[in-house]
C-alpha cells in the first residue's frame, strides 16, 4: 500500500530553504512525486507530493519536517492522497494540454477574470501561471510597457470556435490580447518567420506614400482599403494603383525607402529569433525596392515582392513578373519551408491584410497583427495592442531572455 503526502509550505522565501526540507526528506529515502514552486515579492508557495517508503512510517518523517518548518519560519501542512485519487491525477497527463497567453500593455483583474470565466465554462482546468514580461516599475516609465501572463490549461475544450471568438471580443473592450495553441513539441521547436511587410513590418503602406509622391493618393488610398477588407481581388486593386503612378520619377523610392518607420518591436523580435536560428522572410504585395532595402537593414534572409518597371529613371505604371497575392505568399511559404527542411507546423506567418489569410492559415503559428476584423477573425492568433516583439511571447520567450532587454526582472 503506497502511503502519499502532499505538502504545502508558504511563508517568506530564502535561500537555503529547498535544500533544508529536502534534507529532511532524504534521511528518510522519501521519493518526490511531484513539485511545484512560485515566488511573488518574496513571498513563497512550494508544493511537494511525496512516497513514503513501505519500510517507513510517515509520523516520524512529518514531525521531522514540521520542526525544520519552524526554524525556518515557514508554515507547512500535509494533505493524505488515497491510491484512487493518485492513479486519477496520474491518468489525467494524456489529457491535451493548451497554452494561452494573455497579453497587453497592462493586464487588469477584469481581463483575468472574462479569461478564467471562458476557461471554466470550457472545462479547461488552469495547471499553472507564470509571468513572461519584466516587473513593472513606477519610478522608471517604459514608453513601450509590456504585460504577459502564460496560463498552462489542461483538457479538451467543448468550443474552441466560440472559445476564439470571446476572446476576441475580450480584445476589443478591454485592450488585451489572447492567444490560445495546443501544447505540443511544434510551439518550441520553430524556425521560420514570414512578414507581410506594409502595416506589418513597416508602419505604412508603401503604395500610398509613392501616391502621395505622384499626387493621386487619394484615389490610391481609396482603392488600397478595399483591397485590404478583401472586397476587391488583389491582384486588380494593385494594377490599377500602379497604373495611377506612371510617371514617377524613380528617386521617389529611394527617398521613401530612407524614411520607412519601423513597427514597434521589429527589430527587437528578429534579431532575438536570428539568435535562436530562425531564418527571416518578407512575402509582400508591396514592392521589392523596399523588400530589400528591409533586408540589408534587418538581416531579412528571403524577400518576395512585386517588381515596378522601370524605363529611362520613370515608374511605367507596370508591374515585372508575376504579382505575389495571397495564394502566391502561401505557395512561397511553402517553397521556403521545403528549402529550409521544415514542417509547415515549425512556422510562423504574421499580416494584416485579407491578401495574407492563404499563409497565416498554413503556418503552424499564424497571427492577424493590428488586422481588419475580418482578418483577425479568420486568423489562429491576434495581436492588436503591442508591438511585433508581442510575438515572443507567444513561442515561450521571456523577457529577460529578449535581445535588447534592459530591465529588471
Amino acid at each position: 500500500m503506497h502511503e502519499i503526502i502532499l505538502i504545502n509550505i508558504t511563508g517568506q522565501d530564502k535561500p537555503g530553504l529547498t535544500t533544508a526540507l529536502a534534507g529532511a526528506l532524504a534521511r528518510y529515502k522519501v521519493n518526490i512525486l511531484d513539485i511545484s514552486q512560485s515566488v511573488i515579492h518574496s513571498s513563497l508557495s512550494l508544493g511537494l507530493m511525496i512516497e513514503v517508503p513501505k519500510e517507513s512510517e510517515s509520523s516520524p518523517i512529518l514531525k521531522d519536517l514540521l520542526y525544520t518548518a519552524h526554524t525556518l519560519g515557514v508554515s507547512l501542512t500535509f494533505t493524505p492522497i488515497a491510491p484512487d485519487q493518485y492513479e486519477t491525477w496520474v491518468q489525467a497527463q494524456g489529457k491535451k494540454r493548451y497554452i494561452l497567453t494573455l497579453l497587453g500593455r497592462t493586464i487588469t483583474a477584469e481581463a483575468m477574470a472574462a479569461v478564467s470565466d471562458i476557461i471554466y465554462a470550457n472545462d479547461l482546468n488552469i495547471d499553472f501561471m507564470t509571468r513572461l514580461s519584466g516587473r513593472t516599475s513606477f519610478k522608471y516609465k517604459n514608453c513601450h510597457p509590456r504585460a504577459c501572463i502564460e496560463l498552462s490549461l489542461r483538457g479538451t475544450p467543448k468550443d474552441i470556435t466560440d472559445m476564439h471568438s470571446r476572446f476576441l471580443e475580450i480584445s476589443r473592450t478591454m485592450g488585451v490580447d489572447i492567444g490560445l495553441q495546443e501544447d505540443d513539441m511544434f510551439r518550441r521547436n520553430r524556425h521560420l518567420i514570414a512578414f507581410d511587410m506594409d502595416s506589418t513590418l513597416i508602419q505604412v503602406e508603401v503604395i500610398d506614400e509613392l501616391a502621395k509622391a505622384a499626387g493621386v493618393g487619394n484615389k490610391v488610398v481609396t482603392i488600397t482599403e478595399s483591397a485590404m477588407r478583401g472586397e476587391i481581388d488583389f491582384k486588380e486593386s494593385l494594377r490599377q494603383r500602379v497604373a495611377l503612378l506612371k510617371g514617377l520619377d524613380a528617386s521617389v523610392l529611394e527617398e521613401i525607402a530612407a524614411r520607412l518607420p519601423l513597427t514597434e518591436g521589429a527589430g527587437r523580435l528578429i534579431s532575438t529569433l536570428k539568435k535562436l536560428g530562425y531564418k527571416v522572410a518578407i512575402l509582400s504585395g508591396g514592392f521589392t525596392y523596399f523588400g530589400n532595402h528591409l533586408q540589408k537593414l534587418l538581416g531579412i534572409n528571403y524577400v518576395h515582392a512585386n517588381e515596378l518597371e522601370i524605363v529611362d529613371g520613370k515608374l511605367t505604371g507596370s508591374i515585372v513578373g508575376e504579382i505575389v497575392d495571397g495564394a502566391r505568399k502561401a505557395t512561397l511559404l511553402r517553397e521556403i519551408a521545403d528549402k529550409e527542411n521544415l514542417s509547415l507546423n515549425q512556422v510562423i506567418a504574421v499580416g494584416d491584410g485579407a491578401n495574407d489569410l492563404p499563409m497565416l492559415d498554413i503556418a503552424g503559428l499564424g497571427i492577424a497583427f493590428h488586422a481588419k476584423p475580418v482578418v483577425r477573425k479568420g486568423a489562429g492568433q491576434a495581436i492588436s495592442n503591442l508591438g511585433l516583439d508581442a510575438i515572443l511571447y507567444f513561442t515561450g520567450i521571456r523577457d529577460r531572455e529578449a535581445d535588447g532587454h534592459d530591465e529588471k526582472e
